[in-house]
């Protein structure tokens, strides 16, 4: 598996819609993308994907089904990373931070039992 670095902005998106949807057809991931290329750019798109191994495909009568290689819990982590490093210095705190202080964040207690119960277990491991 290449680096996700190596993927342009709209090979992200595509990647992005597939691990979101589970598996698209190109006119599925068409039709997700904002400010789309034509239908055939997202074709080339998704068998350049292909290539770098960031997406297989299955037929399904006449159309290609595109699924991602990349398990979806390696991508979620990779994709916090690169959240953390540009939007936030790769400070876990000042995301945090972010996420409690945003107006639209309203956790139950039971999820802020899970979050310390987290925090906690992070401590005794030391990290």
């Amino acid at each position: 598996m290449t680096n996700d670095q190596h993927l342009s902005r709209r090979e992200r998106q595509i990647v992005d819609i597939l691990h979101a949807r589970g598996h698209a057809t190109a006119a599925e991931v068409h039709q997700l993308l904002p400010d789309a290329p034509g239908y055939s750019a997202v074709r080339a798109l998704l068998r350049i994907l292909e290539q770098k191994g960031h997406a297989r495909h299955r037929q399904d009568g006449p159309r290609y089904v595109y699924l991602a290689t990349e398990p979806r819990a390696r991508a979620r982590r990779s994709a916090l990373r690169r959240v953390l490093s540009t939007f936030y210095g790769g400070s876990v705190e000042l995301a945090v931070a972010g996420l409690l202080e945003a107006a639209d964040t309203r956790l139950t207690a039971g999820e802020m039992n899970q979050i310390q119960t987290l925090i906690n277990k992070a401590k005794e491991e030391g990290r």
